[in-house]
């Protein structure tokens, strides 16, 4: 099984940053007997401690940024669904003449 990768780390590490002191002022305002308050800074602890794995999974992990800027395909058709009206060679003309993208020429290394 494979364990946690850096990026996963680092969004963990981005949320903590966030969500710690929230939860630090939530935890003294329960103290000293505002709880309303105390619940309402838990939650946004809570909301901030999730949001960088939010907004990652919404626009993609960086294989897919890698994907994007490079113009290869996931494999999905996407990319293809463009082009299926015009010809094989107006769709290979679209990425400069290349069929091949950045990334696969490097894998064939």
């Amino acid at each position: 099984m494979k364990g946690p990768g850096i990026f996963w780390m680092l969004q963990t590490a981005a949320g903590l940053s966030m969500a710690g002191p929230m939860f630090v002022v939530g935890i003294e305002f329960a103290r000293t007997g505002s709880p309303v308050a105390g619940v309402g800074f838990f939650a946004l602890g809570a909301i901030a401690l999730y949001f960088p794995t939010y907004l990652v999974n919404r626009i993609g992990g960086p294989r897919t940024w890698i994907r994007r800027r490079f113009g290869g395909s996931d494999g999905d058709g996407d990319d293809e669904g463009s082009s299926r009206g015009r010809s094989g060679a107006d769709a290979g003309e679209e990425h400069g003449g290349l069929r091949a993208s950045v990334l696969d020429r490097l894998r064939n290394r």
